[in-house]
């Protein structure tokens, strides 16, 4: 008679702080901030009130990203992005083009503001009651602002995470692994837009508009017309989907189908690996895909990537 082998345990989530050196800060100062952004961005931006935070993206006239935000407004006249860092000095350089007669001028806030991310439910609350508690809040803290993001869900577990701008982190916080809290950002559903990934998504190919980064009534913006008929007109046929794999994953890294090696099926959006546990992507790719066969990271033999669930429902069919 066989004995079964038990199998080990996954290692508990870690959780903690560590400084997003990928990330940076624009501020956008003057009367005319908000508007201006709200004739930029996916989002709107000119009603967006005190205390809370959204996603946005910011588009290319043929509706790829070219970034996407965090975004809030401390005060009427001035609203602050948070994105990647690589993408910062392009974008704040490509917005600053139409800015023209607008009130509003653009500056890297990044040194005056760094970035932390904390994750875990003893690392959050170790910031005290002020710490927001609803997904997209928004709450001065210190020097600086805490923003609640939405919580990474791993094997059926939430934990909870926060961005921290120009405020320290608890010191009582372990220091969190990088690539643990981008393999957090994976498990919420919420992707990033990198350099390796500029101009390459429709917002809707990376969900954003299932995350709260598009708003489909607030009017015109570049690339709006490419993406409110992806919306409606049911010309989307691609979608972000978590997947895991053996092997290490990295933004841009394309993705192959066993039944059409000649060509890439999807691309990898975001990546990052949890202790002791498979890498996990954001990868987008096409529905048809999805139907049969295996999807392959990298090459079309290699490593195979297996499916996972996102935080949030994925609508099977194309919008």
């Amino acid at each position: 008679m066989n004995t079964p082998v038990a199998l080990p345990s996954p290692q508990p989530l870690p959780e903690g702080a560590v400084r997003l050196d990928d990330w940076g800060v624009i501020r956008a100062l003057g009367d005319d901030a908000a508007k201006f952004l709200h004739g930029q961005l996916t989002q709107d931006v000119e009603h967006l009130p005190s205390g809370q935070a959204r996603l946005a993206g910011f588009c290319s006239v043929k509706g790829r990203l070219m970034a996407s935000f965090v975004i809030w407004r401390p005060q009427p006249a001035e609203v602050l992005l948070a994105c990647s860092a690589d993408l910062l000095p392009a974008v704040m350089k490509r917005l600053a083009m139409f800015v023209l007669r607008a009130k509003c001028k653009l500056s890297d806030a990044s040194a005056e503001l760094p970035l932390w991310g904390v994750a875990g439910d003893r690392a959050v609350k170790a910031l005290g009651d002020s710490a927001p508690a609803a997904p997209w809040s928004e709450a001065a803290m210190g020097s600086g602002f805490a923003i609640r993001l939405p919580d990474a869900v791993v094997d059926g577990v939430a934990v909870p995470r926060l961005l921290l701008v120009g405020a320290e982190p608890p010191a009582a916080a372990p220091a969190l692994d990088m690539e643990a809290w981008r393999a957090f950002e994976v498990h919420s559903g919420v992707g990033r837009i990198v350099a390796a990934t500029l101009e390459q998504f429709v917002p809707q190919m990376v969900n954003l508009e299932l995350v709260g980064g598009v708003n489909f009534q607030k009017g015109c913006y570049p690339g709006q017309e490419v993406v409110a008929r992806s919306q409606y007109r049911g010309t989307l046929k691609r979608r972000s989907l978590l997947m895991s794999s053996a092997a290490p994953l990295a933004p841009g890294m394309e993705v192959f189908h066993d039944a059409d090696p000649g060509q890439p099926a999807g691309k990898v959006v975001l990546a990052g690996a949890l202790p002791g546990r498979d890498a996990v992507a954001l990868v987008e790719v096409k529905l048809a895909a999805l139907d049969s066969g295996t999807l392959h990271a990298g090459a079309p033999d290699g490593p195979r990537l297996q499916p996972g669930a996102l935080p949030y429902a994925f609508p099977t069919e194309p919008a």
